[in-house]
């Protein structure tokens, strides 16, 4: 992770944009040499009133390309990570119009930067209503709505793109993949997962602080890191027995990490 977290946008209503470029050259250089071949920077965009604003798109958006031509500079695979994130009572479609305009930026800047695209990993949101939206959307609908988005921004040069969970349940951020891989519109890129919380909420819970919960605590995880790597491929069969952690939705307000 070689961002350092976000600096207020003055004229904004409350946006970021993401601190860290200082010094970036050498830090990668010394990552590389301690063994390290992958680096991620994230950019968090908020919908809301007059938000994202161009501002605050623009600013992002040069700010992963100046990192990931950066990374490409020392020998390290940028993850290039511009999160719209689920705060909001936005239904899925707006979420939609969001996501395509922040990714064209991206890649706008990307290429601007003499960014080599086939080195490069992207990391973006699901398409998502808003957490305290009160329309729900099926697995199948959020697939279509994602893969549009992406297809219409994305080109064919990124080899992967692995979601970010972005506070949704384990089960549903592996059930969203899983109808992402299964979507029949046309996928040029290979479509995976970087999650953090939709891997780990069932292995917290089994673990519970305990050291003889080790077992437990591994097989947990385990399973769940199966499960992607089924809906992966788009051969994730939802059995209705992951157990309760894995159904309890993770979101937390304005995530940082």
């Amino acid at each position: 992770k070689l961002d350092l977290g976000g600096a207020l946008l003055a004229g904004t209503n409350k946006e970021t944009t993401i601190q860290g470029l200082d010094g970036l050259s050498e830090r990668c250089a010394q990552y590389k040499k301690d063994g390290v071949d992958f680096g991620k920077w994230r950019a968090v965009l908020r919908i809301d009133k007059q938000c994202p604003s161009h501002l605050a798109i623009q600013e992002n958006a040069n700010a992963l390309a100046r990192y990931a031509s950066i990374c490409q500079q020392n020998g390290l695979v940028p993850i290039v990570e511009p999160e719209v994130i689920p705060d909001g009572d936005h239904d899925m479609e707006h979420c939609q119009y969001v996501t395509e305009k922040v990714l064209a930026a991206v890649y706008k800047a990307l290429n601007d930067h003499h960014v080599y695209l086939e080195g490069t990993l992207l990391k973006p949101n699901m398409v998502t209503a808003g957490h305290a939206c009160t329309k729900k959307y099926t697995p199948e609908q959020v697939a279509m709505a994602t893969v549009t988005a992406l297809y219409r921004t994305v080109p064919a040069a990124v080899p992967g793109i692995c979601f970010l969970s972005g506070g949704m349940s384990e089960e549903d951020a592996t059930l969203n993949l899983n109808a992402i891989n299964l979507c029949p519109l046309p996928k040029p890129w290979k479509l995976s997962f970087s999650y953090g919380r939709a891997l780990q909420a069932s292995a917290l819970a089994a673990w519970g602080g305990k050291a003889a919960n080790k077992k437990a605590t591994q097989e947990a995880f385990m399973k769940r890191a199966l499960a992607n790597c089924q809906a992966a491929k788009g051969q994730y069969v939802h059995t209705g027995s992951s157990g309760a952690a894995s159904t309890q939705s993770l979101f937390t307000a304005c995530y940082t990490y």
